[in-house]
């Protein structure tokens, strides 16, 4: 069954979302996304991938700077829509827009809720060791990502899989699981279970702080937070590479044996003591420059045994 349907997302998350939906056959009305932003070094603006995708498709695009206006509620509702899809956004949808389409707005968000609600569930759950996430279609609420859950798609998480790559992976996940529930939908077979009130966390968005790596504490606490901050924005320490410390990232890494003070290069191939037990690094990325190997990184540098980096 073909849903009239407007679509909401920005980022590139989304936009398989997007494809998926068109690929069987919905008719997309309309596209909200966020408005172009400065961008790259000569900070032209940019369209988002959702607006770049949806004009490829002939869609048209709306960028509203706000949802809670009489214009913007009377424009949403002249689409006449009979859903509205919601695929990392970015802006809250206020109770007025919420109760227009008649089958509701249904977001896809990429945890298991109630666990990592908000702005970065992916990184967040590999930041803290998850052993597993996923992606949900609830339908929305006012609260932040509070509403039931309708359907629901696991998937392990690889201990050395990083964010960038469950991204990838969750947003096939997702406009696989988001076109079977729009098809439950329209044949009135989607049902919905609220949210337990028990083990909700909350995924606030990476700040630059902790970006930065604490040598003090275990291996396997600093593998998962360079897996979760890699590709981008990146965990980095300071490293003197011969013109005094500066910001390195480590994008990958895997954890072996080896004890020495916190912070402390224990051989020639990078293996660095932790809190408890060592992390080799593997791929780095001085600033300005693009990510290199390990064995390509040291060519040209002295990075000798017992030298603390952080």
């Amino acid at each position: 069954m073909s849903l009239r349907t407007i679509f909401m997302g920005t980022p590139d998350f989304a936009v398989p979302t997007l494809s998926a939906l068109l690929g069987h056959g919905h008719e997309i009305v309309a596209c909200y996304s966020r408005a172009p932003a400065p961008a790259g070094r000569g900070m032209a603006l940019r369209l988002s991938p959702v607006h770049q995708a949806a004009e490829r498709f002939g869609i048209p695009v709306l960028t509203p700077s706000t949802l809670r206006t009489p214009e913007a509620l009377d424009e949403f509702r002249s689409y006449q829509a009979d859903v509205a899809i919601v695929v990392a956004y970015g802006m809250l949808l206020p109770k007025d827009i919420l109760d227009v389409p008649p089958l509701g707005c249904l977001n896809l968000h990429a945890s298991l809720l109630p666990r990592w609600r908000g702005a970065a569930p992916i990184q967040r759950a590999i930041m803290a060791g998850d052993p597993e996430t996923g992606v949900a279609v609830m339908k929305m609420a006012e609260g932040l990502d509070t509403g039931p859950v309708g359907m629901v798609e696991r998937l392990v998480i690889d201990p050395e899989l990083n964010s960038g790559e469950a991204h990838e992976i969750l947003a096939r996940l997702g406009a696989d699981l988001m076109v079977r529930a729009l098809a439950a939908l329209g044949r009135g077979g989607l049902s919905f279970r609220e949210q337990s009130t028990e083990g909700v966390t909350y995924a606030r968005k990476i700040s630059n702080d902790e970006c930065k790596i604490d040598w003090l504490a275990s291996a396997q606490t600093i593998h998962d937070h360079i897996r979760g901050l890699a590709p981008f924005p990146g965990a980095y320490t300071m490293i003197d590479l011969g013109k005094g410390p500066e910001r390195v990232k480590i994008l990958r890494a895997t954890i072996t044996e080896g004890a020495g003070a916190p912070g402390q290069i224990l051989d020639d191939a990078l293996t660095i003591a932790c809190g408890n037990g060592a992390l080799r690094l593997l791929d780095l990325q001085r600033a300005g420059a693009k990510a290199l190997p390990v064995d390509l990184f040291l060519r040209g540098v002295s990075l000798p045994a017992g030298q603390r980096i952080g």
